[in-house]
């Protein structure tokens, strides 16, 4: 039999989803499972972006072009300029999820064994996205016991070499929930263009910041025009993870020349989730208040239930809506893995997702997990219940 690529084998599974088979198992047993393993979110998608797509009236469901619709794409630009963010419309490039903009901004700015320096815990995909683009990913430790921020500059400094090419983060990140404040987002900037490195910024969760409007853009980011690749999606911002649309932006023509490449190779975004996203961005600004608050109650309920069980470490993330967790367990895999298989508290159990799949450095995030504030208030502390307990049950 052929064998597959050394690519293919070395894809790394998802951290997220590698339990999913032992909570079907759990469902089947009559367990309740409390989801707070993935960033599904449960708040309704716009009814204005879902009611393009009901009464839209066509004969034929055609390509758009390559870089997606040109009135979706002047419609965002407008968008960005309410942020004080000036764009033409051939800057942005519309994309198949936030997933493939950063697929592209790989494989656009990256040559095979290149460098891209990453601070973890980082969104774990993100490994998949370097292996596919033959590129070397270099994790910079964050640390729960500092709450996430970010390492200071040295500690960038020593991982940089003649392959270093980029350096991503996500702000607010996943799965740390942590904000980049403007002093961090500076020193980035500071080390960008003292090493001539492009600078990816994964802003997928950018409206979710809890003390203050919204996360510092990268693209406000003074004299960094040509470094820039930003990475935006309408996943979670308009709660329509299943639309898969995103974007590319940046101001680097050559950068956005190799992206369009791309999309064209892979011909069109998808013409109805375009409708989608086109149409969510006249939701109301009171849209993001309102889930901003619900996302804040929460966070507020998790962190406070998390805090006041023995043993538990964990921070209040500024942003998005993930928090981690170590907790007094030697194997936080393990233990997951057992709360979905062997127990349930009054017939429910709660599934997160162990936190070392989200890191690159091995043996780090062994005790640590991810949880995902996408459930209720009462749903949150039904499963800290099952938390709770199964700790005590686990540990004895």
């Amino acid at each position: 039999m052929p064998n597959i690529s050394q690519r293919g084998t070395a894809l790394p599974s998802s951290p997220i989803r590698k339990l999913v088979p032992f909570a079907e198992e759990a469902k089947k047993r009559g367990t309740h499972v409390f989801h707070l393993n993935i960033g599904q979110p449960d708040i309704a998608t716009p009814q204005v972006a879902l009611d393009a797509v009901r009464n839209i009236d066509f004969d034929i469901l055609a390509y758009s072009h390559s870089a997606g619709n040109f009135s979706y794409r002047e419609k965002l630009s407008q968008n960005y300029e309410q942020m004080g963010i000036t764009l033409d419309e051939d800057e942005l490039i519309i994309t198949t999820g936030g997933s493939e903009a950063i697929l592209f901004a790989m494989m656009a700015c990256l040559n095979p064994n290149d460098e891209v320096i990453i601070p973890e815990p980082f969104y774990a995909n993100y490994n998949g996205y370097a292996v596919a683009s033959l590129a070397k990913i270099v994790p910079i430790t964050a640390s729960i016991e500092d709450g996430f921020k970010l390492p200071p500059i040295e500690d960038f400094e020593k991982k940089i070499t003649d392959k270093t090419k980029a350096i991503l983060i996500c702000n607010p990140n996943n799965p740390t929930g942590y904000l980049y404040s403007d002093e961090e987002m500076n020193t980035l900037k500071e080390i960008c263009l003292a090493h001539d490195l492009f600078l990816f910024s994964d802003e997928a969760y950018r409206e979710f910041a809890y003390d203050r409007d919204r996360a510092t853009s990268a693209l406000e980011l003074e004299g960094m025009e040509q470094n820039v690749i930003m990475i935006d999606t309408i996943s979670k911002r308009y709660s329509a993870c299943g639309a898969r649309i995103g974007a590319i932006v940046s101001k680097n023509k050559e950068v956005m020349s190799a992206a369009l490449k791309l999309a064209q190779a892979r011909l069109s975004p998808p013409s109805l989730a375009q409708i989608v996203g086109e149409a969510a961005l006249d939701v109301p600004t009171s849209y993001f208040k309102e889930v901003k608050e619900e996302y804040k109650k929460r966070r507020d309920t998790l962190i406070n239930r998390l805090k006041n069980i023995e043993g538990v470490i964990c921070t209040s993330p500024g942003g998005a809506f993930y928090a981690m967790a170590k907790l007094p367990v030697s194997n936080a895999d393990d233990f997951c893995r057992w709360l979905l298989e062997k127990f349930d508290h009054n017939g429910k159990t709660i599934m997160m997702a162990p936190a070392a799949g989200f890191y690159a450095t091995n043996g780090l995030g062994l005790q640590e997990v991810r949880f995902a504030y996408v459930l209720n208030t009462d749903e949150i502390n039904e499963a800290m219940d099952c938390l709770e307990a199964g700790l005590k049950k686990y540990n004895a």
